[in-house]
């Protein structure tokens, strides 16, 4: 199982971006997929979380500006990111918990991340 996420890049204070990350590979279904993100020298911090029922929970510091969906047709989670603000600038690394076939265990599957810069 593949996670791809793309997205990410530099947008000024206020500004928005959406960032999408697609599962690939063999994959029976999916669980939960969300976003965390990652700063240098800071704890690794969750940023929205989706069930494959589109339950969602949020990160305080997001809640209100950012929004978490998926297309379960394409195996997709995104994050729409608005009113954008320099402490949101981080790695964003998506997440899936996918079952390869019937008789898999559910694995957590990660992506490599993209980069979100917000600086005027």
């Amino acid at each position: 199982v593949q996670l791809q996420a793309s997205g990410g890049g530099l947008v000024q204070p206020g500004g928005s971006l959406r960032l999408s990350c697609a599962a690939s590979g063999s994959i029976f279904s999916i669980h939960d997929m969300g976003w965390y993100r990652q700063v240098p020298g800071k704890q690794r911090e969750l940023v929205a979380g989706i069930t494959a029922g589109g339950r969602t929970n949020y990160g305080d510091s997001v809640k209100g500006r950012f929004t978490i969906s998926r297309d379960n047709a394409k195996n997709t989670v995104y994050l729409q990111m608005n009113s954008l603000s320099p402490e949101d600038t981080a790695a964003y690394i998506c997440y899936a918990q996918v079952a390869a076939s019937s008789w898999s265990p559910v694995g957590n599957y990660w992506g490599q991340g993209t980069q979100v810069t917000v600086s005027s």
